[in-house]
């Protein structure tokens, strides 16, 4: 596979060889070398989405201003992750790396100087939050892109497989943990910790092995910025099983939006759980993740990659399903399972999918507007929750959005047929 292998370099004794480890061994390092930076720099990045929202409440009792530091780490996704996208396609992946876990360093260098001044500001915390999220979309896209130059084509559905789980675990519940851990520490603990963090990750890229700058024939790429995010665009549109994956994903990241951002008040209203009882329901949602992070390869044999991926669907409707059927904490918690379970197996699926689908020149492009519809989907799902369970009540509003995942069945099942994925699996290659 066209970058993945270093050309062979004369060893200092004449007539020989240096040996050079094979496709597999190099596979199995680069695995672990993604899996690593992807784990350290996401717990960084998890950490950094509860210190600085934590920061501000030393500042402030302002909800608008507090919420407006949590919106800045996430905004970039919507206003430049396009734009990025043509970044990523244009320029070696793991010197964006590189750059976007530098701009992190700076970035929190600066606010630990503040902190230990005692001159952190709002505008500051807003302009670290911009930097840090703009960081964040680099570096995700960029990321998402390395796996097919990295890794062999039979061990990519494994590589994505751990890079996901390592995504989810630790962005998204390990790293608000150890960030709550930290900032009782103090605010500048928990941030020199997470600067150490991206520096380890930096310090992991080193260790990847091959050439990540995309394209083969040494082309510049032509065209406006505007006419490469199109090209994207459209590539992606007319692409049928793409097309369906980005809609549903749409419908799906809304409905997980929906259920973090209501099920807070479900929770202490309607269920009436304390704060151990709540920690168990999202504990649920994570260990769901983690289990189809370590089991996708096994669903995948045994039931195949279609209805693998059709379990998400079942699993995420279960997850809005149950509050609308039950206020039993466990009956809550299994749907919680069944959808965290579920968007393990849609990810990596959908990953493998795409990275033999999309050519490596447009990889960025794609992945950049997949997230769009995914990150851009979580708080819309959540504003939209939020007017139903005013206007009708919180039951009725996630009846709704199940309903709504309902809808995605047929499509599914129609377009991600059996033929289409074993014509993708006939052209990909087998080492």
């Amino acid at each position: 596979m066209d970058g993945v292998l270093d050309e062979q370099v004369a060893s200092a004794e004449p007539g020989r060889q240096r040996e050079q480890p094979g496709p597999a061994d190099r596979s199995t390092r680069n695995t672990a070398v993604l899996v690593g930076f992807t784990a350290i720099t996401n717990l960084a990045d998890g950490v950094t989405k509860v210190v600085l929202p934590l920061m501000a409440t030393q500042l402030t009792h302002s909800p608008a201003q507090v919420a407006g530091v949590g919106l800045t780490l996430t905004l970039p996704w919507l206003l430049v992750a396009l734009h990025v996208g043509v970044l990523v396609d244009r320029f070696d992946r793991r010197l964006l790396l590189w750059l976007a876990d530098g701009a992190r360093m700076l970035v929190i260098a600066a606010m630990l100087s503040l902190a230990l001044q005692d001159s952190v500001t709002i505008p500051a915390l807003y302009i670290a939050g911009l930097v840090l999220g703009i960081a964040e979309v680099v570096a995700l896209t960029s990321a998402a892109t390395l796996v097919p130059s990295a890794v062999a084509p039979a061990g990519q559905e494994r590589a994505n497989a751990w890079v996901a789980g390592a995504e989810t675990a630790c962005n998204e519940f390990c790293g608000p943990f150890v960030g709550g851990l930290l900032v009782a520490a103090g605010a500048s603990v928990a941030l020199g910790w997470t600067g150490v963090g991206y520096l380890i990750g930096t310090l992991i890229l080193v260790f990847l092995a091959g050439r990540f700058k995309p394209g083969t024939d040494g082309t510049r790429p032509t065209g406006s910025v505007n006419e490469r995010i199109a090209e994207g665009i459209r590539f992606l549109w007319q692409e049928r099983l793409l097309r369906l994956m980005a809609l549903a994903l749409t419908v799906l990241s809304a409905c997980w939006g929906a259920w973090l951002a209501l099920m807070p008040l479900v929770a202490t209203s309607l269920m009436h759980l304390d704060s151990r009882e709540y920690g168990i329901l999202l504990s649920a949602l994570g260990a769901g993740g983690l289990i189809g992070a370590l089991t996708v390869t096994t669903v995948n044999r045994l039931l195949g990659r279609r209805w693998s991926m059709f379990a998400d669907l079942i699993g995420t409707a279960a997850m809005v399903a149950a509050p609308v059927l039950s206020t039993n904490l466990w009956v809550v918690a299994t749907g919680a399972f069944l959808g965290g379970m579920g968007g393990i197996l849609w990810t990596v699926n959908s990953r493998t999918i795409s990275q033999r689908l999309v050519p490596s020149g447009m990889l960025g492009r794609y992945n950049a507007a997949a997230r769009l519809f995914s990150w851009g989907a979580m708080p819309l799902g959540a504003g939209l929750v939020g007017l139903l369970a005013e206007w009708f009540g919180m039951r009725t509003a996630f009846a709704v959005f199940t309903v709504a995942t309902l809808l995605i069945f047929v499509p599914f099942l129609r377009t991600m047929t059996p033929r289409a994925l074993a014509e993708i699996d006939a052209t990909a290659p087998k080492n």
